[in-house]
C-alpha cells in the first residue's frame, strides 16, 4: 500500500493526516503553538514553532506507523492564509510572522486605496484592501521598522516558509499568492503595476508554483528528524480555504460549500477570471490549475454559537446546550439574531456593527435564543450566496462541512434558509484531506483532482429544503438584512461606551 500526508498548518495547530491509496485516514497527529498577542489588535506567531511542532508531529505519526516509510510516497500543505514571514538575504527570518486575524494595518489599506484607486485594485487583484491581507502588513513594517525592512529580500506565507524548511527552496503557490494583494488573479502572475506603485522589486516576491507542483525532496536533516525518507517528493500545497474546498469536492462548475468553524466560508467554484463581484466577496486562485473560486465571510459563525453558550451555559455539551432546538419552529416566534459580535465581513466589512437579538417576547424559552443564534448565523451565510446568485450562478447543491455539520436540525435549517440541497460528508479533514489529495494527484495516482475526489470523498446524508420553511425564511432574511441598516448608526453611537 502507498500513502501520502497532508499537513495542515492552522493559526492554532498543525494537523497532520496520514492517508492511503483509497482515501482513508490511517494515522493523525495534532499538535498546538500559540499566539503572540503583545497589545489589542496585534496577533503574531513564532515561525519556528511552526517548524518544531511540524517536525515532532511527524515523528510521532512515524512512530506509530507499522508500514515501511518507504511506502509514504509525498507530502503536501495546506496553510493559514495572509501571514507576513519576512527574510533576509540568507533566508533567515526577520520577526515573529504577523498573521490573517492582526487588525493593526487599516492605515496601510487606506494608504493602498489611495495610491492605487479601490476600482484598480478590485481590476488587478480582484480583492479588497483588508487589514488582514499580506501587503498592507508589508507597508506596515516598512513604515514602522524602516531598518529591519531594509534587510528584507523576500517574503514567504506560513505554509510556503514551513515547506522551505522542509526543500531548502523558495516558492508561493497561487491559491495563498492570491490572498496578498500582490498578485494579478485573472493573469496568474505578480503585479509590476503594483509592486511599483509601492517601491516593490519584482525579487521581493518569490517564484510562482501549481499548487500540485512537485517542488523538491525531503533534506537529509528533515528526514533525520522525522523518520521520513529522503527521496520522499514534496509538492507545493494551498491556501487553507482552497485545500477545504478540494478535499470536499468543490472541483467544478456549480459546486458551493459551507464551512462554519470559528468564521463562517461560503466558497463557489468558478471557471471564470472575468465575473464581477465589484469587491463584496473575495476571488482567489483555486488549488486547481486554472480554476477560482469566490468565497464570503461571516466573521463570528461558529464563534456566535459558542460565545452564546459559554455566556449563558458554560458547563453544557453542545448536543445539551441545543436539546430542544428542533421544537421551536422556523423562525423562532419572531426573535431575530444578527451575528456581528466581532464585526461583520461579507457583505459589510464592518469593524464597528455588533450583533442584535431583535423581537424578545416574555413567552421565549432559552430554546428560542438558541434556534435564533443557529438562524442569525445562516442568515448571514446566506447573504454571500444571494450575492452569488444574482451574479447569474446557479447554487442548487451545497456541500456543509465544520460545526454547522454536526447538527441535523442545522442541517436542515441550511438546506431552507439556502433553498438548496444540503450534503453531508461521510468523512470530513477538510484542509488537511485536500493537502493529502494534491500530494496524491502530484504522486500521479490519479489523472486529475476530479478524479481523486471521486475516489476519496462520498456524501453520508442529504437534506432536501421543505417548501413551507423556505416561504417563511425568505420573508425573515429581508427583515434580518434590514437590521444591518437600522443598527448601524445606534451601534456607532454605542462606540465610546465599550470597554
Amino acid at each position: 500500500m502507498k500513502y501520502v500526508i497532508g499537513v495542515d498548518l492552522g493559526t492554532s495547530a498543525v494537523k497532520i493526516l496520514l492517508v492511503n491509496q483509497n482515501g482513508e485516514v490511517c494515522r493523525e497527529v495534532s499538535k498546538s503553538y500559540p499566539l503572540i498577542i503583545e497589545k489589542s489588535g496585534y496577533s503574531e506567531q513564532n515561525p519556528e514553532e511552526w517548524v518544531e511542532k511540524t517536525t515532532e508531529g511527524l515523528a510521532e505519526l512515524l512512530e506509530q506507523f507499522d508500514g515501511d516509510a518507504n511506502e509514504i510516497e509525498g507530502i503536501s500543505f495546506s496553510g493559514q492564509m495572509h501571514g507576513l514571514v519576512l527574510l533576509d538575504e540568507n533566508h533567515q527570518v526577520l520577526r515573529n510572522a504577523i498573521l490573517w486575524n492582526d487588525t493593526r494595518t487599516t492605515k496601510q489599506c487606506e494608504e493602498i486605496y489611495s495610491v492605487v484607486g479601490k476600482e484598480r485594485l478590485l481590476e488587478v487583484t480582484k480583492n479588497p484592501a483588508l487589514e488582514g491581507f499580506t501587503l498592507p502588513k508589508i507597508l506596515w513594517v516598512k513604515e514602522n521598522e524602516p531598518q529591519l525592512f531594509e534587510r528584507a529580500r523576500t517574503f514567504l506565507l506560513p505554509k510556503d516558509y514551513l515547506r522551505y524548511r522542509i526543500t531548502k527552496k523558495i516558492q508561493m503557490e497561487y491559491s495563498d499568492a492570491a490572498g496578498t494583494l500582490l498578485l494579478n488573479v485573472a493573469e496568474r502572475q505578480w503585479s509590476h503595476e503594483i509592486l511599483d506603485a509601492f517601491g516593490l522589486s519584482p525579487e521581493f516576491c518569490p517564484p510562482l508554483v501549481e499548487s500540485h507542483e512537485f517542488v523538491g525532496t525531503v533534506t537529509a536533516g528533515f528526514a533525520e528528524a522525522t523518520g521520513l525518507t529522503e527521496g520522499t517528493k514534496v509538492f507545493a500545497g494551498g491556501a487553507d480555504n482552497a485545500c477545504g474546498a478540494i478535499g470536499s469536492g468543490i472541483l467544478s462548475e456549480g459546486k458551493s460549500l459551507c464551512s462554519i468553524g470559528t468564521s463562517g466560508v461560503v466558497l463557489s467554484y468558478e471557471e471564470r477570471n472575468d465575473l464581477d463581484f465589484a469587491g463584496k466577496v473575495h476571488y482567489f486562485n483555486h488549488g486547481e490549475e486554472n480554476a477560482y473560486y469566490t468565497m464570503g465571510v461571516t466573521l463570528a459563525a461558529g464563534y456566535s454559537l459558542s460565545w452564546f453558550k459559554d455566556t449563558f451555559a458554560k458547563e453544557e455539551a453542545f448536543d445539551q446546550f441545543l436539546a430542544g432546538v428542533d421544537e421551536v419552529s422556523a423562525g423562532s416566534n419572531g426573535l431575530l439574531f444578527t451575528p456581528y459580535i466581532v464585526g461583520e465581513r461579507t457583505p459589510h466589512a464592518n469593524s464597528a456593527i455588533r450583533g442584535s437579538f431583535i423581537g424578545i417576547d416574555a413567552s421565549h424559552e432559552r430554546k428560542h435564543f438558541a434556534r435564533a443564534v443557529l438562524e442569525g448565523i445562516t442568515f448571514s451565510l446566506n447573504e454571500s450566496i444571494e450575492i452569488f446568485r444574482s451574479s447569474g450562478k446557479t447554487i442548487d447543491s451545497i456541500i456543509s462541512i465544520g460545526g454547522g455539520a454536526k447538527n441535523e436540525t442545522w442541517l436542515q435549517m441550511q438546506a431552507d434558509i439556502f433553498n438548496a440541497k444540503i450534503e453531508k460528508l461521510a468523512s470530513e479533514q477538510g484542509p488537511g484531506m485536500g493537502a493529502a489529495m494534491l500530494a496524491a494527484y502530484g504522486c500521479g495516482w490519479f489523472p486529475s483532482l476530479k478524479d481523486c475526489a471521486k475516489a476519496f470523498i462520498q456524501v453520508s446524508k442529504t437534506y432536501e429544503p421543505i417548501p413551507e420553511n423556505v416561504e417563511q425564511y425568505k420573508k425573515l432574511f429581508l427583515i434580518y438584512q434590514d437590521v444591518y441598516t437600522q443598527t448601524k448608526t445606534l451601534n456607532d453611537q454605542l462606540r465610546e461606551f465599550r470597554r
